[in-house]
């Protein structure tokens, strides 16, 4: 399935309408940030977030949270999921059309910027042949909602079975105070 940012003639769906599609598991592919035409999916690492066929995974600093968390090489924020368990893609089909994947072309290892563990960086077999940029063993995404770079609408909410974090460049999830944190202890 093509799945492109933008309408016919530039213009961005709204949030709102992507994520009741997204639910209702309609086959809208427009929704989410805006891309030049014929771009590819954003679910392909963005393609201004390649760097020699490398995904960039870099920093970006939250005021509403005071934290520093991992950002795609355009800016937008990545996610984990709970449900992930730090070893496998379990955010497929309906889910991936929310929240997309960061994703390289198989045997591509991610490059990471400034201030991001190049250790914790890699990757693992996801749908469709390509492979899921991971860190510390979590799984990255974006999330369709988060309209330009430095929005985080997805913190904290739990969606499509559970709950989505920001992942700090020390490997561990942004856990807001009072949410249950993703298997404690847990090894990838």
């Amino acid at each position: 399935m093509a799945f492109r940012a933008t309408k016919p003639g530039g213009a961005r769906w709204p949030a709102a309408l992507c994520a009741v599609a997204a639910a209702a598991s309609l086959p809208l592919a427009s929704c989410g940030r805006s891309q030049p035409a014929g771009s590819g999916p954003p679910t392909s690492a963005v393609q201004d977030g390649r760097t020699s066929g490398q995904v960039v995974v870099k920093l970006a600093y939250v005021a509403q949270f005071r934290a520093k968390v991992l950002v795609d090489a355009a800016g937008y924020s990545l996610y984990i999921f709970g449900p992930d368990h730090r070893r496998s893609v379990t955010c497929t089909a309906t889910c991936a059309l929310s929240w997309p994947p960061l994703t390289v072309p198989p045997g591509t290892k991610p490059m990471t910027g400034p201030g991001v563990a190049a250790g914790l960086a890699g990757v693992l077999p996801g749908p469709g042949g390509s492979d899921v940029v991971t860190y510390n063993g979590w799984p990255l995404y974006t999330y369709v909602a988060d309209v330009s770079p430095g929005v985080v609408s997805g913190e904290g909410i739990n969606l499509n079975g559970g709950p989505w974090y920001l992942m700090k460049p020390d490997g561990a999830p942004l856990v807001p105070a009072g949410q249950p944190q993703p298997l404690r202890g847990s090894s990838p």
